[in-house]
């Protein structure tokens, strides 16, 4: 097994301070090209700050800047419905999964081009952790969706509709679905160099579990709810 080290690091949010880095970022990335996220994605919002939601910011190693940022809110440790399940009916072999939601993935504009398959890495290794066998994601822009589908995605709807969420906009998504269980076999499959990256390749700045040095999260939301 190989090493590989990014010109950034990625770890775990744990304190209000980490959630604002998180959202600066996100800001930023959104932003770009939408002036109006500049101010809406500012600041933390009630998915943020759920006790289900694990979010995690990429830093740059040079400079300490924020440059990249996702969410992951799951079923398997108290919650039972995902907020994208209030939208969309999720299909029944799945229900008896553990479920998660990836959202708010970002990467700053001009930033390393890593960050983005890094916070996947983040995702997939944090939702094997906390026992997810169901990922789910709404997708807009059509060179996201090819891309999704060779990581494994497939629409949960066969007509391939979009759907409004309430907590995207509300704008119209397609909702893709992968089967984190199977996801090494269909990586081996059809796509290698995912596998590689994504299963056997060491990469040392990437932490899903928090720092020993930091207040636990759930004394951290106390504080800012």
């Amino acid at each position: 097994m190989t090493s590989e080290s990014f010109s950034f690091t990625l770890r775990p949010v744990e304190t209000h301070e980490d959630l604002l880095l998180a959202c600066q970022a996100r800001s930023a990335a959104y932003g770009h090209k939408e002036p109006k996220y500049l101010e809406t994605m500012a600041e933390p919002d009630a998915i943020d700050l759920s006790p289900w939601t694990g979010v995690f910011l990429c830093e740059d190693k040079a400079t300490g800047n924020p440059v990249g940022s996702v969410r992951i809110q799951t079923t398997t440790r108290g919650n039972t419905q995902l907020e994208i399940e209030k939208y969309v009916e999720t299909p029944a072999e799945y229900m008896d999964f553990g479920r998660a939601e990836v959202s708010r993935l970002s990467a700053v504009h001009g930033a390393d081009p890593f960050i983005r398959m890094a916070l996947w890495k983040a995702a997939y290794l944090f939702c094997k952790a906390t026992q997810v066998g169901a990922l789910i994601v709404g997708v807009r822009k059509p060179a996201l969706i090819r891309a999704y589908r060779q990581m494994g995605f497939n629409d949960i709807y066969a007509d391939h509709r979009y759907v409004p969420l309430g907590h995207g906009g509300p704008l119209p998504y397609r909702i893709m679905l992968a089967d984190v269980l199977a996801a090494e076999r269909f990586w081996h499959d059809k796509n290698p160099l995912l596998l590689r990256f994504m299963s056997k390749t060491i990469h040392p700045d990437i932490a899903i579990v928090p720092s020993v040095h930091r207040p636990p999260v759930e004394q951290v939301r106390l504080r800012v709810v």
